[in-house]
């Protein structure tokens, strides 16, 4: 029965948002005046989508903002794991869904879904529907979990990969997120004191007609370049950056410029773990879920936020659709840990392939945590001397005039 979307009044004149199922547009309205309400618009909850673009665009109703973020994807899923394994029909599993939720965007999203399900869809197809809220590897996932039959292990494996995923990206965050903000802080305060202190302390040994020291004289023309020509230097820095996004926006240079960062010391090792980790999490899943394995590394290839290591992915697919073992694919590809082929090929050998590349997953992203927390640590100290010694010169190149002052008036 399709669903649709209405905006009434009710005897009082206070507004009224809900979703319904009714045969008609005109059936749902008269359901609407038995419930002693005046309905303003009715419009089916298919069609609001489709009017905003295929392309997921957005929903006209519901703005362009995704309707599930990230943590709400996972708790979403989890909740309807454990629906379809106590044994609810995925139809009233989504229905339980739409009355608990107290958010209208996802009440009318998931009755959506409920409603193409009724109508004989597939749950995967309803998904799809949907691209700017389920990407193409969930809608996968699902669409094997329905084929094989055991869609509630399915979601049960697709909420642990979300809140996996979720909770390391929120480690990396919370590592980075303190010395980012001392970086900022010290910017601030830096060019603060040499623009606006250095300049009026400066000023009053002016008349004094001595020569300033050398470490003074730097700070002054420091001073002097960042006020008459800081928002040069800013808009340069803008218009570096705006260059900068537009070349990464082509493949080849985005290729190149992610190939390079690989090899950096510190940042290039975190970023090697972290994609090494999302690949072969995402492709144990799939291949846990049964997709066929060449289907699951083109899945699992396009999560790869480092173009070079897509690319290195790509490559693997291409070597194995052509015969070749997948961890040796995988070994012939430098970029991508050793780790992940060497779980590979235990898993190949045992016939555990999704659940040696679980494993490797879990390791990878226990050892990016790992660097993650230990760079933390080391860059925390270093911005604070670093810092401290900034300000120091600061405060020597005001304090040295007044100390060549004394020493001229003794």
């Amino acid at each position: 029965m399709p669903a649709y979307s209405f905006e009434a009044i009710d005897q009082e004149g206070r507004p009224r948002k809900g979703v319904l199922e009714a045969d008609t547009a005109r059936s749902a309205r008269g359901l609407l005046r038995a419930q002693a309400l005046i309905p303003l618009s009715v419009n089916p909850v298919g069609q609001s989508e489709a009017a905003g673009g295929g392309s997921g665009g957005g929903w006209g109703a519901l703005g362009r903002r995704r309707v599930f973020n990230a943590t709400a994807l996972a708790v979403w899923t989890r909740q309807l794991a454990g629906l379809v394994s106590s044994g609810l029909p995925l139809e009233r599993a989504l229905t339980a869904l739409t009355e608990e939720s107290e958010n209208a965007a996802q009440r009318e999203l998931v009755a959506g879904l409920r409603s193409e399900v009724n109508g004989g869809s597939t749950f995967a197809r309803a998904l799809s529907q949907h691209p700017r809220e389920f990407s193409p590897i969930y809608t996968a996932v699902i669409g094997a979990g329905e084929h094989s039959g055991n869609l509630g292990l399915v979601l049960d494996r697709l909420a642990d990969d979300l809140e996996q995923r979720q909770a390391l990206q929120q480690k990396l965050v919370g590592a980075t997120l303190y010395p980012a903000i001392v970086t900022v802080i010290a910017i601030v305060i830096v060019v603060f004191l040499v623009s606006y202190v250095v300049p009026q302390v400066a000023n009053v040994f002016a008349g004094t007609k001595r020569a300033l020291p050398l470490l003074t004289q730097i700070m002054l023309g420091l001073s002097a370049f960042i006020r008459n020509h800081g928002w040069l230097l800013l808009g340069g820095i803008v218009a570096l950056f705006v260059v900068g996004r537009a070349a990464l926006a082509r493949p080849a240079w985005r290729e190149a410029f992610d190939a390079a960062w690989l090899r950096l010391p510190l940042v290039g090792r975190l970023s090697r773990g972290y994609n090494a980790a999302r690949f072969a999490g995402t492709l144990a899943m799939l291949a846990a879920a049964g997709v066929p394995i060449l289907r699951a590394l083109q899945a699992a290839a396009e999560t790869l936020g480092n173009r070079a290591m897509r690319a290195d992915a790509l490559d693997a697919l291409v070597l194995v659709r052509e015969g070749a073992p997948l961890a040796s694919a995988l070994a012939q590809k430098k970029r991508f840990p050793g780790i992940v082929s060497m779980f590979a090929r235990l898993g190949e050998q045992t016939g555990q392939l999704p659940a040696m590349l679980q494993r490797a997953s879990q390791q990878l992203g226990a050892e990016v945590q790992r660097r993650a927390m230990h760079l933390a640590t080391i860059l925390e100290p270093l911005l604070i001397v670093a810092m401290g010694g900034i300000v120091m010169m600061i405060v020597l190149a005001v304090l040295l005039p007044i100390i060549q002052l004394n020493q001229f008036v003794k």
